[in-house]
């Protein structure tokens, strides 16, 4: 079983267009997170305004100022620090941008015109105990995962969708067959196209991860995601949860999205005849719920939103306001990719052994 498993792969990992698959996610990771470090941009309130590398360091070290539980005092401190010094000519002081740590504190606690609303730390977050600090690098890099996980699910139908349907017209499958009967050779392929979608999850994962470390260092990663200016998703998750738990969870999903899209396309490269029908099919399948007119508000969501598009898109899926014990009700997208999966395996293996050669 072990040599039919290693058959499978190598000719998987063989192919031309798998190899230019991965290579193509693995530089657009690259491509992505670089591109988003040098449009960095930051000023510190006083005279330096800088962008790429030295934003980075600024938005640290105003972070560093501040660092810690966040308090009342700390909020007038900074809306003082960084109150408008021109006028905005009508444009509303919530989306002024001068540094990340200003932008999250506009966001939340200024008026129009750049003053204190009025509000308290309570006030907006409740009991909820917000630790800020140098949250804007990993919330760059998981807004950038989430985009580079929906082509990831791509990549995977390419390489998996000729598994099966690939077979109906070459000799290996007679071959293989003939020695070493239908039901290995077709549990060898399965697990063979699940391997492929964990090692290319993985590959994908670690290569955005370790850009980030090498740009943005380990701070902030115990701050939390609430803390941060308008133009990051992450803020509408309704929890108070830190940068590497969220994290953490993102990386879960891209296993969880890879392996239930694994699942659907080993089903339909069982039906098709032609492998582009089965890529056509099974990319046609992972994108249809978001044709549905269906809003993250409407309760049907918290079903469409456990199918595997939305595992790569995870902010929607981890926006869903229910915690159990703890556990976001994204922890669901688990037994989801296994059900997927086991019956992507089961009824393809059916439909497949069907076409085998004795």
């Amino acid at each position: 079983m072990e040599k039919l498993i290693y058959f499978e792969l190598r000719k998987l990992f063989s192919k031309r267009l798998t190899q230019t698959a991965l290579f193509g996610i693995l530089l657009l990771s690259v491509f992505l997170n670089v591109s988003s470090y040098q449009n960095k941009y930051a000023f510190d309130g006083k005279s330096k305004e800088e962008t790429g590398n030295a934003a980075v360091e600024i938005d640290k070290e105003i972070a560093a100022k501040y660092e810690g539980i966040l308090t009342d005092d700390k909020i007038k401190q900074i809306m003082s620090d960084f109150a408008p010094k021109t006028d905005l000519h009508g444009l509303n002081a919530v989306y002024l941008y001068y540094n990340a740590l200003q932008s999250a504190t506009f966001r939340r606690f200024a008026d129009i015109n750049g003053n204190w609303n009025g509000l308290r730390v309570s006030d907006v977050f409740g009991n909820e105990e917000i630790k800020i600090g140098y949250i804007d690098g990993w919330l760059t890099t998981s807004q950038n995962m989430a985009k580079i996980l929906v082509v990831l699910s791509f990549v995977i139908i390419t390489m998996i969708a000729p598994v099966f349907c690939g077979e109906y017209e070459g000799v290996d499958n007679i071959i293989l067959t003939s020695k070493y009967g239908k039901t290995k050779c077709t549990a060898a392929k399965a697990t063979a196209s699940v391997l492929t979608a964990i090692i290319a999850a993985a590959l994908t994962v670690a290569v955005n991860l370790t850009i980030a470390f090498a740009f943005y260092g380990k701070s902030g990663l115990d701050c939390s995601i609430l803390f941060t200016s308008a133009d990051f998703a992450e803020g509408f998750i309704p929890f108070n949860i830190t940068c590497s738990t969220l994290l953490r969870y993102q990386i879960l999903m891209a296993f969880t999205g890879a392996v239930s899209v694994t699942g659907i396309t080993l089903l339909i490269s069982a039906v098709s005849q032609k492998q582009i029908a089965a890529f056509i099919a099974s990319a046609t399948i992972y994108i249809f719920p978001i044709m549905l007119p269906i809003t993250e508000s409407n309760p049907l969501f918290r079903f469409i939103g456990l199918l595997p598009l939305y595992h790569a898109q995870c902010f929607s899926l981890m926006s869903i306001d229910q915690m159990h014990n703890g556990i976001l009700y994204a922890v669901w997208a688990v037994p989801t990719a296994i059900l997927i999966l086991g019956a992507g395996i089961f009824v393809s293996r059916k439909i497949f052994a069907r076409h085998q050669i004795f």
